[in-house]
């Protein structure tokens, strides 16, 4: 329970990083055109775990972990460089506790910080013929929205939770934005 209430305090820090970029709607606007341009160029692979858990980034993120102040090992963050697109990657310790369970218990515990939460869906997903749990919503903070897809694996002994948080101007393209780093996803 500490990891989790822990990974919702991070997930605030984004959410507020996201929000409080001090850019106006104006100046993202030219930023938001380039991300489908994004999606076609080409993705950065990461690999945690001694590759038993890769991923890909789309260009322009890169390893944000040692400027949060953290020196936690197990706690890995990349993000572009206005921070409103954001993609972190808690490893913790392994729970008995079944995904599904953790999902909802993430869904109430967004529910009670963000009254206006959306949720977009919470289901299993099937990746390398594991089933992880993927939560998607779209948040607020300081009156803006951001589209956050949490994704839940239990992985070499531990709790992988991933959380891929993409400015919600345009909520389908931010589905599609994150989306596609989940399909990205491989386990061994």
């Amino acid at each position: 329970m500490h990891k989790l209430a822990r990974f919702m305090g991070i997930t605030l820090l984004v959410t507020g990083l996201a929000a409080c970029d001090g850019k106006t709607d104006n100046k993202t606007a030219p930023t938001d055109k380039g991300t489908t341009a994004t999606a076609a160029a080409p993705l950065q692979p990461i690999s945690l775990l001694d590759g038993k858990l890769v991923f890909s980034l789309p260009q322009g993120m890169s390893d944000q972990s040692g400027k949060l102040g953290t020196q936690a090992n197990n706690m890995h963050v990349y993000a572009d460089k206005s921070g409103q697109k954001a993609v972190i990657v808690i490893l913790g310790d392994n729970t008995p506790d079944s995904l599904d369970v953790l999902a909802n218990r993430l869904e109430q515990q967004q529910r009670a910080r963000d009254t206006n939460l959306q949720v977009v869906s919470n289901k299993a997903i099937q990746i390398n013929g594991q089933t992880l749990q993927q939560f998607d919503s779209v948040i607020n903070a300081a009156g803006q929205k951001a589209y956050s897809s949490i994704v839940l694996a239990k992985v070499a002994n531990h709790l992988m939770t991933m959380q891929i948080t993409v400015p919600a101007d345009d909520q389908q393209q931010a589905q599609t934005n994150a989306q596609a780093i989940v399909n990205t996803l491989k386990l061994q």
